[in-house]
């Protein structure tokens, strides 16, 4: 800085407050210093910066997801930064892939970088460690699944009305014996989702003690495998609820193994890739993490801004989608 502002021509002051982007300062100066930085190739070293600045910010924020290779991560994770750069601000990402232990490791990760604010989606029986940090000040805003222990903004979609309207929909194509194929109980948003379909069936009359439903599928193989073996049991499901968009995909492989994709229905909560170019088309609860990851940043800048308004919960609408896996009906 001191290089910069000799070859400019002013003061230590002047250049801290130029590359600050603070006021006051003529438009001739902000050019001489800014060209004066370019030539000798100055980068502001923001740690630095961060001891001198009056409110402490780093400018940064720590953002946990499910899973970077699960699209719905992706499509959340491109929002937040997406919205994060409009204000200067750069995103630390990790993923949680669903392990308490790393949960609470990327955390304290996040909190040792100093970062301004943390979105995340958590799986920990309690997220109350993170009760020193808000009695700091720092605001948290939880993205997918509701915490425990602590209260805080909360973005998520509604997955137990999402899951009713895809049980609602094989029911009203004729089906009564529908296998569920979930995923881990010990997560909140697949227990929301399968209390939605198992209160459906309660809607519709349906004994749920005869749904073969199970639970503890959290990729694409454990779901193909046991949708494979329902089909090859003696009393094989009509229809498939598949609770999460890996279980759906394979749900959808052991269908196509075993030649029933044109006989069992299938209808998918959140969508997944390609589902409109298969033959039929994949009928889905189309999340929308574009909106969940606008939404979630929304809150956690109005909380950075001076927001002490008392935390809420935010329920981002689901869509059915109908491309033709739902609407095949009974044999």
């Amino acid at each position: 800085m001191k290089h910069v502002a000799a070859l400019a021509g002013v003061g230590i002051k002047t250049v801290s407050r130029v590359i600050n982007g603070e006021p006051n300062v003529s438009e001739a100066t902000i050019e001489r210093v800014m060209k004066a930085a370019a030539s000798l190739n100055y980068q502001p070293d923001l740690h630095a910066g961060n001891l001198r600045r009056a409110d402490g910010r780093t400018k940064t924020l720590g953002l946990l997801v499910g899973s970077v290779a699960n699209p719905f991560s992706g499509a959340l994770h491109r929002a937040v930064e997406e919205a994060a750069l409009a204000r200067g601000i750069a995103v630390f990402a990790s993923s949680l892939d669903d392990d308490p232990e790393r949960e609470e490791s990327m955390v304290d990760a996040f909190l040792r970088r100093r970062v301004d604010g943390l979105i995340l989606t958590t799986v920990s029986r309690s997220q109350a460690y993170l009760l020193p940090e808000l009695r700091r000040g720092t605001p948290v805003v939880f993205v997918d699944r509701e915490p425990a222990g602590v209260e805080a903004d909360v973005v998520a979609s509604d997955g137990a009305a999402g899951a009713a309207v895809a049980t609602r929909h094989l029911l009203e194509h004729g089906h009564r014996r529908i296998a569920y194929l979930g995923d881990r109980v010990d997560i909140q948003s697949a227990k929301e989702r399968r209390r939605g379909f198992l209160e459906e069936l309660g809607r519709a009359g349906v004994a749920t003690s005869d749904i073969p439903a199970i639970d503890g599928l959290h990729d694409e193989e454990t779901a193909r495998a046991a949708l494979l073996a329902l089909l090859d049991s003696e009393n094989p499901p009509s229809a498939v609820f598949s609770s999460q968009n890996l279980v759906t995909i394979g749900a959808v492989r052991a269908l196509r193994e075993r030649g029933a994709q044109h006989r069992v229905a299938i209808v998918g909560f959140d969508d997944i890739p390609l589902a409109d170019l298969l033959e039929p088309g994949i009928t889905v609860v189309a999340q929308n993490p574009q909106r969940i990851g606008e939404l979630a940043a929304e809150r956690i800048f109005a909380r950075l801004d001076g927001d002490a308004s008392p935390a809420r919960s935010y329920a981002v609408p689901t869509q059915l989608i109908i491309r033709g896996s739902g609407e095949i009906t009974p044999s």
